[in-house]
């Protein structure tokens, strides 16, 4: 008999319908993180997705705002998006790419689209910061397509369960690949897992290793999943619907669901933070008087 430790299947807690809303200068996007879940996730404070191929719905982009306090992970699937920021970074935002933005002690930057016609679609992901590292220096960085790593899984689950999953690694680590992000902020305490899983099948299948200290969830955004538990059932996630995963376990176990079309989600994990959160608008902190000091410091010119 093998001594080796046995995995713990998460189960599903709940599942979540994201809210329509518009943000920016009107762009038309699903909230699929809200604000009443963010201590249940933490350390995420939001997840958004923004996906039309009419120009009315995006073309008007994300002008000019300020962010303090938190970072912004936005990733890419099809359109062009042009970054701007008073920090002085540029860069252009494309089909697969990823765009790391730690806000810090705060900038104003802009999101602009690139195009006119054709599809925009996508998600923006934000991440919050250690209090000690809120008011730290702005930083940025692009990863084009080419950059993220990807991994095809092996055969995973029970039996005979098909792998031939094939995962983007943005960041953290799957089945031996790690990412394409390290965060140069203080020790990364967070250990975000961000991860883009492509089922080619029906029935195809990944184990993927989560910390059980680690809060995590799944939204699916093509076709649709189940996640197996460690008794063998299986929980649907429909189409786009967001699985918050238990914290009882060390691994989630995905399945496309039978008999539908290849599926597409996204895997996201992270260490919670366990600190208060107070936010208004754009401005992310730990307490009241720190968020009072970040609207004089934007309406005083000195945030960007």
């Amino acid at each position: 008999m093998s001594d080796a430790p046995q995995t713990a299947l998460r189960s599903v807690e709940r599942l979540v319908a994201g809210t329509p809303t518009s943000d920016g200068a009107g762009v038309k996007l699903t909230r699929v993180l809200t604000q009443d879940l963010q201590q249940r996730l933490d350390p995420f404070l939001m997840l958004d997705n923004f996906a039309s191929d009419n120009p009315d719905d995006y073309g008007a982009g994300f002008p000019n705002h300020p962010h303090r306090g938190f970072e912004t992970i936005t990733y890419m699937i099809a359109g062009r998006m042009r970054h701007r920021d008073s920090a002085g970074h540029e860069g252009l935002l494309q089909n697969g790419g990823v765009q790391w933005m730690t806000a810090g002690k705060g900038l104003v930057h802009s999101e602009m689209p690139e195009q006119e016609a054709g599809v925009m679609e996508g998600f923006q992901l934000w991440l919050n910061l250690p209090g000690k590292d809120k008011l730290c220096a702005p930083w940025y960085r692009d990863f084009q397509s080419a950059d993220i790593p990807e991994v095809i899984t092996p055969v995973n689950g029970p039996g005979d369960a098909p792998g031939g999953v094939m995962v983007r690694v943005i960041s953290g680590e799957s089945h031996g690949v790690t990412g394409a992000m390290h965060r140069p902020v203080g020790d990364y305490p967070t250990d975000t897992l961000y991860l883009d899983l492509h089922f080619p099948a029906s029935g195809a299948t990944i184990v993927q290793s989560i910390a059980t200290s680690h809060n995590a969830f799944v939204y699916v955004y093509r076709g649709a999943l189940q996640v197996i538990g460690s008794d063998g059932t299986a929980t649907a996630i429909p189409h786009n619907r967001m699985a918050i995963v238990r914290n009882d376990g060390d691994a989630v176990q995905l399945r496309s669901e039978p008999g539908h079309e290849p599926a597409r989600a996204l895997l996201i994990a992270g260490k919670p933070l366990r600190e208060p959160i107070a936010q208004y608008g754009p401005f992310v902190m730990n307490t009241r008087e720190q968020l009072m000091t970040a609207v004089e410091d934007f309406q005083a010119g000195r945030i960007g």
